[in-house]
């Protein structure tokens, strides 16, 4: 015989029938274990993962910090061991993170902590689901997530983390990463190739040149997937894009620095391949992404690509960065001319070519009859000014690359208009 029990809705075994089991239980438990986050009404309610508490600004999904549709996208306080971690976004539609944020702290030197948790439950989230549920037994387990069987049974993809476990301080942090709201379907070629890569080249740069004035490792760093067109299993969203954004002071540079990566979750088929590594403006142009919006510190137009070459020497980050920052030979500077600027070298050019072919009078050499021509022709006006004039451009580069456009420090009337060896493209 056996008891029910209506307030769980279980049914409880005799003794002689062991053999019985608990569907529902079994159902809960299986592949995938409850975290101690917390779903919050905003962005604001997560403190201590976003520079200045401004959460990124997504066009339809998060403006000014107030989410657009607060059925669908759901604030994740990430919590584990009763200590928050990091801050996440959720899609219950599409069932991936939006963006996890969170702050580098550095790694702690501990040998266990630096390594990969082994053997990790994967995690959920019972909070997203609806309450009233919670209580009976379920005809699909969870319905606003994603849960650990929706992985299973792939080839191409990977649970491919957006606050990366690498990342984390210690053992403790990295495990909070094991959540299935931490994670997308992404294709292991990508994942494992160029942007395992840009992960590490940007915890080297974190690590390097990101220390507060406590000396103290610590960036701000926002990751996360722009939905796309297929689902995994017919159910989990495959993301189209994954992008990735940082923004720290560095003592050691005086000065703030920031950079953004982004790639297409598509195959790979070279191990070789790095990410580029793009300014936070490129960011907003092309992704319509605002990373560190209201936080004027953060360069729009700059990169941390100038610290590669120093960090592919470092012993624990050796090539972790793209290479051709610092094998790349100098290369000359290929202008883009407004208008007026080239109205300006033409009427400067008419002056040094006067200037050139009296000091080049007697000489008799192919290049300086060739300037001579070039020079009576811009003189008597033969040539107009045009931006798209090839002979004036022919004037320019040759009285450039010989360094008659290049006047003395002293000469403070007519400044240096532009450097020697310059390219003026067609």
């Amino acid at each position: 015989m056996s008891k029910c029990l209506k307030k769980y809705n279980l049914c409880v075994v005799m003794t002689s029938l062991k053999t019985w089991c608990l569907l529902s239980l079994s159902v809960l438990l299986l592949s995938i274990s409850p975290t101690e986050t917390e779903v919050v009404q905003s962005m604001s309610d997560c403190e201590g993962f976003l520079l200045n508490e401004n959460p990124p600004q997504i066009p339809d999904i998060l403006i000014n910090g107030t989410i657009m549709d607060q059925n669908r996208y759901k604030t994740i306080c990430q919590t584990y061991e009763n200590t928050r971690r990091f801050v996440t976004l959720y899609d219950t539609n599409n069932k991936i993170p939006v963006f996890s944020a969170y702050k580098y702290r550095g790694e702690r030197r501990l040998d266990e902590d630096k390594r990969r948790p082994k053997n990790v439950s994967w995690k959920i989230e019972p909070q997203l689901e609806e309450r009233e549920s919670m209580s009976n037994m379920w005809d699909d387990v969870y319905k606003n997530q994603a849960i650990n069987n929706d992985y299973r049974n792939t080839t191409i993809f990977d649970r491919g983390h957006v606050f990366p476990c690498s990342h984390a301080f210690d053992q403790s942090d990295k495990v909070s990463t094991f959540t299935l709201t931490n994670v997308v379907p992404q294709i292991k070629s990508f994942n494992q190739g160029s942007w395992s890569k840009m992960e590490s080249c940007v915890k080297c740069v974190l690590q390097k040149y990101c220390i507060n004035n406590n000396n103290d490792p610590e960036g701000f760093v926002v990751t996360g997937a722009k939905p796309g067109t297929e689902t995994l299993n017919k159910k989990v969203n495959i993301p189209s894009v994954l992008w990735s954004a940082f923004c720290c002071y560095s003592k050691n540079k005086n000065k703030w620095l920031a950079s953004a990566h982004w790639g297409n979750n598509i195959a790979e088929d070279s191990k070789s391949k790095y990410l580029e590594t793009k300014t936070l403006k490129e960011l907003h142009q092309e992704l319509n992404i605002e990373a560190f919006p209201n936080s004027p510190q953060c360069p729009l137009n700059e990169t941390v690509s100038e610290f590669y070459p120093e960090i592919n020497l470092d012993n624990d980050c050796k090539n972790m960065c793209p290479p051709q920052a610092s094998s790349a030979p100098p290369t000359t500077t290929t202008p883009t001319f407004t208008r007026h600027q080239l109205m300006m070298l033409y009427h400067r050019s008419k002056l040094m070519c006067r200037k050139a072919l009296r000091r080049r009078a007697n000489q008799s050499s192919s290049q300086s009859l060739r300037l001579r021509r070039l020079c009576l022709d811009l003189i008597r006006s033969r040539l107009r000014f045009d931006e798209s004039n090839l002979p004036l451009k022919e004037v320019l580069l040759e009285l450039l690359n010989n360094g008659d456009l290049y006047h003395d420090e002293n000469d403070h009337n007519h400044p240096k208009l532009l450097p020697k060896s310059i390219t003026i493209v067609n």
